[in-house]
């Protein structure tokens, strides 16, 4: 995205801070994004794993999307635009021919209201009007966030007045060694149990095609490093420049499962992500290097942390043979996900849960 894109106005930035136990959260209302979330490692030191922003202000722009709600469709769509009920709709362009995470201006710079608030959670609600970057129906979304004994809980629901597309996720940039260490995701083990990936042209527009993993740089059914094969010399790692791609979650969708597990050899750190979604979106920052300082103040280099989106597929409204997006009124849209953190003293204990 281009340093001229639209930055968010007006507003006052707000921070809302959760505690319980060992982990401390800090949500901003730009965005609902979650700024600051601090795990201990396998010594009791906690430390923060999120990346993000020193100063608030920052988060109005260029977006990087660090932590935030993206929607209301995250991802791309091809071309954007889709067809719905006959109906073409033109989506605002932010990503070359694509629309990605909506378009400018999108979920992630808007501000959320506080509408509920307890003593380990935080609810923040979002109308967005129909017609806005060019989608269909006035969209009203909720996240609720809750620290819980082992982790947080993201619960995202909406509702709409007309037929419509609607795809959330959180969009959280994860560094189990500490934002602050100034390492790179690239040691980090993962574990996906996805068989398949949806491979991507030359814009990163899904082709359609359901890829089998096995034998391919995109096989984490069985825990390897990030940075294994992330050189490879691979047309799929050459379009993202890295990994940037959705993978298939076996097992369905509709019931929380785990769906990726991620462990720092370094700090012990581990983190189960569990979702009701049937993919998931691994990003593992290819283009962070340089920027407004982060959290702690130093500046990010690529691959200092990595994103696992659960979601609905990339251009899914234009791809009947991928699951729906589609909402419409009378209905709502629920997707729940829950980040669940623990210690290991290698990756045979990481992986054995």
């Amino acid at each position: 995205m281009s340093d001229a894109a639209p930055q968010v106005m007006g507003g006052s930035i707000e921070t809302v801070e959760l505690t319980r136990g060992a982990f401390r959260a800090q949500f901003l209302n730009l965005g609902a994004a979650l700024r600051i979330l601090e795990v201990p490692d396998r010594d009791g030191t906690s430390a923060n794993v999120m990346l993000g922003f020193a100063d608030v202000e920052d988060y109005r722009g260029p977006p990087r999307f660090y932590g935030a709600v993206a929607g209301r469709y995250a991802n791309r769509i091809g071309g954007g635009r889709f067809t719905l009920d006959g109906t073409q709709y033109q989506l605002a362009c932010n990503d070359g021919p694509n629309s990605l995470h909506s378009g400018p201006l999108g979920f992630d710079q808007q501000f959320w209201e506080v509408v509920a608030q307890e003593a380990h959670s935080v609810t923040f609600a979002l109308e967005s009007p129909d017609g806005f970057n060019g989608f269909p129906g006035t969209l009203r979304a909720q996240v609720r966030y809750t620290l819980e004994p082992d982790g947080l809980s993201i619960a995202l629901s909406a509702t709409t007045d007309k037929a419509t597309v609607v795809n959330l996720t959180s969009h959280g940039y994860f560094n189990l060694a500490g934002e602050a260490s100034g390492a790179t995701i690239l040691d980090h083990m993962l574990q996906l149990p996805a068989e398949r990936f949806t491979p991507v042209d030359e814009t990163q527009i899904p082709t359609g095609e359901l890829r089998a993993v096995e034998g391919t740089p995109f096989d984490f059914r069985t825990p390897r490093a990030i940075g294994r094969d992330i050189g490879v010399a691979d047309e799929q790692l050459r379009i993202g420049s890295g990994y940037d791609h959705n993978f298939v979650l076996d097992g369905g969708a509709g019931a929380l499962r785990r769906i990726a597990t991620l462990f720092d050899p370094g700090s012990g750190r581990v983190m189960q992500v569990h979702s009701t979604e049937p993919g998931v979106q691994l990003y593992t920052g290819n283009f962070l290097a340089g920027g407004a300082p982060g959290t702690s103040g130093w500046v990010y280099a690529a691959h200092a942390g990595l994103c696992l989106e659960p979601q609905r597929f990339p251009d899914s409204p234009n791809q009947a043979a991928f699951p729906s997006a589609r909402l419409d009124p009378g209905e709502t849209y629920r997707h729940d996900i829950a980040l669940r953190f623990g210690v290991a003293g290698d990756a045979g204990e990481a992986f054995s849960v």
